[in-house]
């Protein structure tokens, strides 16, 4: 009878696996293949450790320099990598590690003993963890043996600087805790990922817990094998926190929405819930995929091949919506084509011409009225148009400006006839018509939607139309109101979408280090945000797990000084081996990233614009340079923020200064850019400005 095991690769192995030369990597993925097939296989040379505190931990050759770590428990056929290195390098890091399935959370923990061993005692009142009793640490995923070294840490940096020598799942709760979260709130949350019958014996189980698969992944394929090991740190791809999880494989009775922050890995989640519901597809089923601009759908498209099957991504059609609307104008045969605002705002300028000249306001109050009042509700007579409500908007009209103000949009209505063009929510307002006069079945099973926030009540209307009526797992959002950049506020409940009871929010920040996550965070203080509903978004209720320096801020007299700044902080970090491509300036008008683009190639640094409808390709090498709106959906190493001037940040020209509340969600607005620029960030910020900085910054 043939023999049956399971070999589960751990994050710390593709940790250490990507800090490898190129040449040995080639030889751990041959190996790695090798192992899954047969761990037992007499080509495997397993080398006890010696002084072992874990009778399971071994290491087996790679070559004549390099080992990896493994754990091997026959009697259940799991077999683990936990580590690959140098010879040396590879006892050191195992000498004191145990591996074991925790009796309490049934997830599977590697954990440094010898640390605890020898960790000076300090008074229960003194230690960082003093409000959390010995049973809550145990509950937490704290293994008993550990628990007199947790106490051991009297401030943060010291635990922080000790996250190697601590289960990952446990020193996930004690990071809340340490960041001044109560001891409830903490304890509800593992909770809610709490799993049931443990055994402390059975590997196999507890591979199969949600808490151990954020950590390890059972590979059965060759060819997953080596799409897992051609990019290791893209963990993204391959493991899913329990919430995440949870999220991702849910059965919900209708739409469901989820919100986060920046980097709580809310497009991971949607990425993963396409190929999900793609898996469980009936042949003739379809689900789309769409977000608000075509850069970040052309991502989206990219990122899903590396996790879907073909079979899979037949079934997801990735597009954003603007561009399925203009193809599916084309395709009823729709005479007028989609507009913007080089085509729009001249025809808004010739409506205000020709009414009455009795009012004052500029063409852009108009267009926003359309936009935010009109078409937002289909209140397209002058009869629905004195009723509709006027929520956000600062300048009052009454019942006669009201119809002086309709005069306008009839001109404006007559004018799109006139040249056969429509502006985008007109456009999504005619589709939603037609769709409707077509009848049938509907177009896709399931839709899902990235950044959420973005959208109009125009688009959440065509999206419910796309979808029929209400059904098992229909429409899936995801989204956060403080990376808000264009001027929609979309309402779900009022666009016949409704997630009461199907919501849930990601709390956990994978992207940002804890300093740049707060300083961001803090350029939002005293806004308030919606939840894409009707309710208030419940704020700063995020956490990083990653600790850093705090944002750079600096500020120089003129625009050279700040260049050789930047370019002086540029080549120290490509001494320090960090790549060009994992570098972002961002500033915020394109005739900025120009100017430093030409200064970059100036100063001999090879540069690459990102720029509209094209994927960010890393596979070339240089310091990427982007707009604030463009940068968004991406993330780097480091970002320097640039030009953070006064009347550049905000940018004054998006100032609408004739209208008070207009204004004022226009601040908030170049706020949340300034704070998507920031948090793209995963290991360093740099703000740098010249002259008068920003108003905006925190110092």
């Amino acid at each position: 009878m043939e023999n049956k095991y399971t070999v589960a690769i751990s994050s710390d192995f593709l940790s250490s696996f990507a800090k490898l030369p190129r040449q040995i990597q080639g030889k751990v993925t041959e190996f790695v293949n090798k192992f899954r097939n047969n761990p037992m296989a007499p080509g495997i040379n397993y080398e006890k450790l010696s002084n072992s505190i874990d009778k399971k931990i071994y290491s087996v050759r790679i070559d004549d320099a390099y080992r990896g770590i493994v754990v091997r428990q026959q009697e259940s056929g799991v077999f683990l990598l936990l580590w690959v290195d140098h010879h040396d390098e590879a006892y050191q890091w195992a000498a004191h590690k145990r591996c074991e399935v925790n009796p309490s959370t049934g997830a599977i923990q590697v954990y440094d003993v010898k640390t605890v061993e020898e960790s000076a005692a300090v008074s229960t009142a003194q230690s960082l963890f003093a409000k959390a009793g010995d049973k809550e640490l145990i509950k937490l995923g704290v293994p008993e043996g550990q628990i007199p070294f947790i106490r051991s840490f009297r401030d943060k940096d010291s635990f922080y600087k000790a996250e190697s020598s601590i289960p990952h799942d446990a020193y996930e709760y004690l990071s809340w805790l340490a960041e001044g979260f109560k001891i409830d709130e903490v304890m509800e949350l593992a909770k809610e990922e709490k799993n049931e019958k443990i055994s402390t014996d059975d590997f196999t189980s507890a591979l199969q817990k949600p808490n151990t698969l954020k950590e390890f992944v059972v590979v059965d394929g060759e060819d997953e094998l080596r799409m897992i090991m051609a990019e290791p740190l893209e963990k993204w791809r391959v493991f899913l926190h329990p919430t995440q999880r949870k999220i991702v494989h849910k059965d919900y009775s209708g739409p469901a929405r989820v919100l986060g922050g920046a980097g709580t890995g809310k497009t991971v989640v949607a990425m993963h819930r396409a190929k999900y519901l793609a898996s469980k597809l009936k042949t003739n089923q379809r689900i789309l995929f769409t977000t608000f601009t075509a850069n970040l759908a052309a991502d989206i498209k990219e990122n899903l091949r590396k996790i879907c099957t073909v079979e899979e991504l037949r079934k997801i059609e990735v597009i954003h919506l603007d561009a399925w609307v203009n193809q599916y104008l084309k395709e009823t045969n729709f005479s007028a084509q989609i507009g913007y605002d080089q085509e729009i705002s001249p025809l808004w300028e010739k409506a205000v011409a020709m009414a009455n000249p009795e009012l004052t306001f500029d063409a852009q109050f108009y267009e926003e009225e359309w936009n935010r009042v009109v078409i937002a509700q289909e209140a397209l007579s002058m009869e629905k148009y004195v009723k509709a409500t006027r929520n956000g908007r600062g300048i009052r009209l009454d019942r006669k400006k009201r119809m002086l103000v309709w005069k306008v949009f009839e001109n404006y209505e007559n004018l799109m006839k006139e040249h056969q063009i429509r502006d985008i929510n007109t456009a999504m307002y005619e589709s939603t018509k037609l769709l409707a006069e077509a009848g049938g079945e509907p177009k896709y099973q399931s839709v899902i939607v990235d950044e959420g926030q973005d959208f109009s009540d125009n688009a959440y209307r065509l999206i419910r139309a796309l979808t029929g009526n209400e059904h098992q797992n229909d429409i899936f959002i995801v989204g956060d109101a403080h990376q808000r950049i264009y001027k929609n506020h979309p309402v779900l409940s009022k666009c016949g979408i409704n997630v009461r009871g199907r919501s849930s929010i990601l709390k956990i920040n994978y992207r940002t280090t804890e300093e740049i996550r707060k300083y961001a965070f803090a350029l939002l203080n005293g806004i308030s945000f919606d939840d894409l509903d009707e309710d208030i978004d419940p704020g700063d209720v995020c956490q990083s797990l990653t600790h850093g320096m705090k944002p750079e801020i600096k500020n120089f007299r003129d625009a050279s000084g700040e260049f050789n700044y930047i370019v002086t902080e540029v080549k120290k970090l490509e001494k320090q081996g960090v790549a060009l491509n994992d570098i972002c300036l961002v500033a915020r008008t394109k005739k900025l990233v120009d100017d430093y683009i030409a200064q970059f190639t100036k100063a001999g640094i090879r540069s690459y614009a990102i720029k509209r409808n094209r994927v960010d390709d890393r596979s070339y090498d240089g310091l990427r340079v982007a707009t604030m709106h463009r940068v968004k959906g991406l993330e780097f190493k480091y970002v320097f923020v640039a030009a953070a001037n006064n009347h550049i940040v905000p940018l004054q020209s998006a100032m609408n200064h004739a209208d008070p509340v207009a204004e004022a969600e226009a601040l908030t607005s170049e706020k949340c850019l300034l704070y998507v620029a920031l948090t793209r960030a995963q290991i360093g910020a740099y703000i740098t400005s010249y002259g008068k900085e920003s108003e905006l910054l925190n110092k």
